[in-house]
């Protein structure tokens, strides 16, 4: 017997899957309820103390880094490209690819 795979084939198991992925969903109105309450909950946060908490401790450079100069990052000297001309320009393996 031959079988038609083009025509379309209905499986008990997947309308009940979608019946229950729709019981699952939740209300619209409970959404944007829910993304108010996130929008209108935050703390306002006095700016005195927004700078104690983004305070960063900065480490110069050392003398095994330097900084490619097409992408400013400073990298290990690992990733240094090697030098096309006589210059302290350096540039790093990706940036000079």
């Amino acid at each position: 017997m031959a079988t038609d795979y083009d025509a379309p084939r209905k499986n008990d198991d997947d309308a009940e899957s979608l019946d229950a992925l729709k019981e699952r969903l939740p209300e619209k109105s409970s959404v944007s309820s829910e993304l108010d309450e996130i929008d209108h909950s935050g703390e306002i946060i006095d700016p005195d103390k927004h700078d104690e908490l983004t305070e960063v401790v900065v480490i110069p450079q050392q003398s095994d880094e330097f900084t490619c100069m097409s992408c400013f990052i400073v990298k290990h000297n690992s990733q240094m490209a090697k030098k096309k001309n006589s210059k302290d320009v350096s540039y790093c393996v990706e940036c000079a690819g």
